[in-house]
């Protein structure tokens, strides 16, 4: 019986033993699988061609893991980085760039989100949350902090519930389409706030690149994806407060922290993979960087290394300081620096707020430029694009100017010319009070000349007729007094 139990024991000691080398075994094969099979997705993304690479004369770009991605810069959106930038991709997580976007838009940080039941129950317990339960409450700007620091799913959608005042939150994918499509977004159809996997809810690095346009222009919603780690205090309707840490590594004090980064949002589900929205700002130039479908941790590596490549290789120009000709539609009626009437007060100028990328590789003279006179703002004359080997760089418009000094007619004021000094050339000169002085002063010569003219011809006239009476009435006189001689000898 003894020997029967150790013999027992031994047996399930070595089936222990068996079964636990088994795992591990298993474990270093699954382990070895997704290692090959991450490598192999890297390779395949590796050899993917880049579309800016092959623009004759432009920076050469990094080969990056990424299936697409993007790097723009946010004011002009000017694209200086593309690899397959208009293919549909998961989004994952950077979905919550859009859901906070309109958030803050719409609503005021105080303002108090409840949480319902299908807010806190339809969250998979396996995702990102911060275990809100049904009945607590938070303020507008928790939420947005819990959304954007610890990517929390529950509290997207009770984001959504507070803001559409329905559980049903196809209601509130409506209006992030809406809004996606007024931002300029191309191929994106959102089913849910928080980017959780469904098939129908896709966008592209283009389009995540265009909503970064707006959010990173956002100054609270950046300082909150900067922020090392979020603590809500204990209420009533929050007994345990809650505090958690932000853990993408691109902010500051962690593995990827780049020096430059204004703001960043990842996102990582098995079908989308590591994706990463990302914005950068160095001597002016704000640039935003798309990866998407990447693979861990190189979507950060793939970020810097593009962020790097836009600063390293491009310039943002002010169009209306490095413009010294500019002719509209060659027919000669406008011109930069020439004044046809001496100098003056400009009535049309290039926008001085607005810039260019330039490649380094390039300069200004090799730009081609395009004006188009549709515009919809009133006072923009018209908008004078240029374009590199047909890529868009950048846009500048020609304004009409404000708060212009008056000006003599004939001659410049001593402050004119002082000012006519300092004038550079982009503007586009026509001095229209002296211009109208002119033609205002030709014209009442000509009327005074008109009325001179008539007067003289009055003036003839009438001394005609005078001269006319007076040699009738000689006539009549004397025909009178021959009358009067001849009565005298009547008898």
């Amino acid at each position: 019986m003894f020997q029967n139990r150790r013999f027992f024991h031994s047996w399930i000691s070595t089936f222990t033993a068996f079964a636990c080398a088994g795992i591990l075994f298993l474990e270093a094969g699954l382990s070895v699988h997704a290692a090959s099979k991450t490598e192999l997705a890297l390779e395949n993304n590796r050899a993917l061609p880049i579309q800016s690479n092959e623009t004759p004369n432009w920076p050469t770009g990094p080969v990056v893991g990424a299936e697409s991605a993007i790097l723009m810069e946010l004011e002009t959106g000017a694209i200086l980085y593309e690899k397959n930038i208009h293919m549909k991709e998961y989004p994952a997580s950077t979905t919550k760039i859009l859901t906070t976007l309109i958030a803050s838009e719409l609503c005021s940080m105080d303002e108090i989100v409840t949480f319902s039941h299908d807010a806190v129950f339809d969250t998979p317990r396996d995702s990102n949350h911060i275990a809100m339960d049904v009945g607590q409450e938070l303020t507008m700007e928790q939420c947005l902090n819990a959304i954007l620091i610890r990517s929390a799913n529950e509290v997207s959608f009770a984001v959504a519930e507070h803001i559409t005042g329905t559980t049903d939150w196809s209601v509130f994918a409506e209006r992030m389409n809406e809004r996606a499509a007024e931002l300029g977004c191309l191929n994106s159809h959102f089913v849910n706030p928080n980017g959780l996997p469904d098939e129908n809810h896709y966008t592209t690095a283009y389009d995540l690149a265009m909503i970064g346009r707006a959010f990173f222009s956002n100054e609270m919603l950046c300082k909150i994806t900067l922020t090392r780690r979020m603590e809500f205090p204990v209420t009533d309707k929050l007994p345990l407060g809650k505090l958690e840490v932000n853990l993408m590594k691109m902010i500051p004090g962690n593995e990827y922290a780049y020096e430059y980064l204004v703001g960043c949002k990842t996102g990582y589900t098995e079908a989308a993979r590591s994706c990463l929205v990302s914005c950068a700002e160095k001597d002016g130039m704000k640039l935003i960087c798309v990866v998407m479908k990447d693979e861990a941790p190189f979507q950060y590596e793939d970020t810097i290394a593009l962020f790097n490549y836009g600063f390293n290789n491009f310039d943002k120009v002010n169009a209306a300081q490095t413009e010294t000709k500019y002719n509209i539609d060659d027919t000669g009626l406008f011109y930069s620096g020439n004044d046809i009437f001496g100098s003056s007060q400009p009535i049309l100028s290039l926008n001085k707020n607005d810039y260019i990328i330039l490649p380094r590789t390039t300069s200004f003279n090799d730009l081609e430029s395009t004006i188009s006179y549709e515009t919809e703002n009133e006072n923009q004359a018209a908008v004078i694009t240029y374009t590199y080997h047909d890529v868009y760089i950048g846009a500048v418009s020609l304004n009409f100017a404000e708060n212009r000094k008056d000006s003599s007619y004939l001659f410049n004021t001593p402050e004119d010319e002082a000012d006519s000094e300092k004038k550079d050339s982009s503007f586009v000169f026509i001095n229209i009070v002296k211009v109208l002085g002119i033609l205002i002063a030709v014209g009442v010569i000509g009327i005074l000349f008109v009325l001179a003219k008539l007067f003289m011809k009055n003036y003839e006239f009438a001394g005609h007729r005078r001269r006319a009476w007076k040699r009738e009435s000689r006539r009549r006189r004397k025909k009178a007094k021959r009358a009067n001689r001849f009565r005298d000898f009547d008898f």
